[in-house]
């Protein structure tokens, strides 16, 4: 038995086509000549209408279990719909209900429930309309990010899950420990004694993958990330979560100019892949969440991005006709409403700044002749503020031993990176790219927890 999916269906089904499909009952409406039934089996955002006839083999029985969410096998024949909306509908000569639903318990009835209330059932929120068509399109983009590097010859590495260092130096990691919370071995100062613990020192949740790429670069070229990472930041906002999604190139041979010119084909092949494969659900996005939306990622792909350094961007905040919550000087990092403006209101379109001040950014990144500045770029886009974060690395290891030195970083616990400069070192530059920021970005929708199947924020771990 073959099994079609209802997308296909939909999309080039023909009349008189035996087919089966399996799925859930969207809703039942029974009438005295025959019954319809909407099934919906994920694949689309359109339910498949199926005309169940009193002649169908113990229709009686049937229809008392047809309820909204009982999962169903339905054989039968395609044929034309006299209803608006619909190109085709199926005549079903046999059906097989696998499991009903209580009516009167089943959480998803037929009304608009809120966000908040389908958080607090996420083992059923992704049958509703909404949320079915973010997971196809985070399904889509997730795609469109390996065959991206797929194509352009980029080796897919896995980074580690526990690592044993601080990437971005944020030091809002969750700890890795093997011990008993009631037993924690002391040092004589009493300090935590690691060495008595599974990794012999202490180990975290990584927070990048970054660091570990660069080694790989450094034999392969080119190579990307695309893993889950994590961050202990107390935050309960919209746009953060405990455990999210990076995608992270790193190429050698490579320039800040290089690294700026692959962000933007790549944030451009992913809103373009996602409009192709998902036509139907973007536009739902674009009806029902946020009227941008379509807008928006016609702005990414059309556009040429702008290019400015932090210093030219800092000019324009400074003359601009505009009150800012928080303030703008050179040497002080961008806030999300400075970025907005840029890409929304001053340039209209996504933006890169370059050049940051070196206090505000990490250890890793080149340093500038001008003794000032780094190879940093960001890139801006409107509703959102910064979605790329990028850099050239220092590829010159005694310029990196005196950043670390200034910054405190002890060397011996990266030695192996330093090490990467004394045999054979390369310019190289790669960026991240918060994965589940972009699907947001992609979907209009207001919370980033809406973006994740199962998102784990600060007392949020039910699932």
């Amino acid at each position: 038995m073959t099994v079609s999916r209802i997308i296909q269906l939909l999309r080039t089904g023909k009349p008189q086509e035996t087919v089966t499909v399996q799925g859930w009952v969207r809703t039942k409406r029974e009438l005295k000549e025959f019954t319809f039934v909407e099934v919906n089996d994920g694949s689309a955002l359109a339910n498949l209408q199926v005309v169940l006839n009193p002649d169908l083999a113990d229709y009686g029985n049937i229809l008392k279990q047809l309820n909204t969410g009982a999962s169903v096998e339905i054989s039968g024949v395609l044929v034309e719909s006299p209803a608006k909306g619909q190109r085709i509908e199926l005549k079903a000569f046999e059906v097989k209900v696998y499991g009903d639903a209580d009516a009167e318990t089943y959480p998803l009835q037929k009304k608009r429930h809120s966000f908040e209330f389908l958080r607090e059932i996420g083992h059923l929120r992704a049958r509703t309309n909404t949320l079915g068509a973010v997971f196809r399109v985070r399904n889509a983009c997730a795609s469109a990010v390996h065959e991206f590097f797929q194509e352009r010859g980029f080796l897919w590495v896995h980074t580690p899950i526990i690592t044993s260092s601080d990437c971005e130096g944020a030091g809002e990691m969750f700890s890795v420990t093997n011990f008993k919370l009631k037993d924690i071995p002391l040092t004589e100062s009493q300090q935590v004694d690691y060495s008595q613990d599974f990794f012999g020192k202490p180990a975290y949740l990584t927070v990048s993958g970054q660091l570990e790429a660069e080694i790989m670069a450094m034999a392969f070229g080119n190579v990307y990330t695309f893993g889950p990472t994590f961050r202990a930041e107390n935050s309960n906002t919209s746009r953060h979560l405990a455990e999210f999604w990076m995608i992270e190139p790193e190429m050698a041979f490579c320039d800040l100019e290089g690294d700026m010119d692959l962000a933007e084909d790549f944030l451009k092949h992913i809103f373009k892949s996602v409009l192709e494969k998902c036509p139907e659900d973007m536009e739902f996005f674009n009806e029902r969440i946020d009227k941008s939306v379509l807008e928006t990622a016609n702005n990414i792909i059309n556009n040429e991005f702008g290019r400015i350094t932090y210093t030219e961007a800092i000019a324009i905040l400074e003359k601009a006709d505009k009150q800012f919550e928080y303030p703008v000087s050179w040497g002080l990092d961008l806030q999300s409403e400075h970025e907005r403006y840029l890409a929304e209101e001053y340039f209209k379109k996504p933006t890169m700044v370059t050049d940051y001040p070196k206090e505000i950014k990490a250890f890793y990144m080149r340093l500038n002749e001008d003794g000032k500045t780094v190879r940093a770029m960001d890139v801006l886009a409107p509703k959102i503020g910064e979605i790329v974060g990028g850099s050239q690395r220092e590829e010159r290891l005694e310029m990196l031993e005196n950043r670390m030195k200034t910054l405190g970083i002890n060397p011996e616990e990266l030695w192996w990176y330093l090490e990467l400069r004394k045999y054979g070192t390369v310019p190289h530059a790669g960026f991240g790219l918060g994965f589940d920021r972009v699907v947001q970005f992609m979907t209009g929708m207001g919370n980033i927890r809406d973006i994740i199947p199962f998102p784990r924020a600060p007392q949020t771990i039910e699932f």
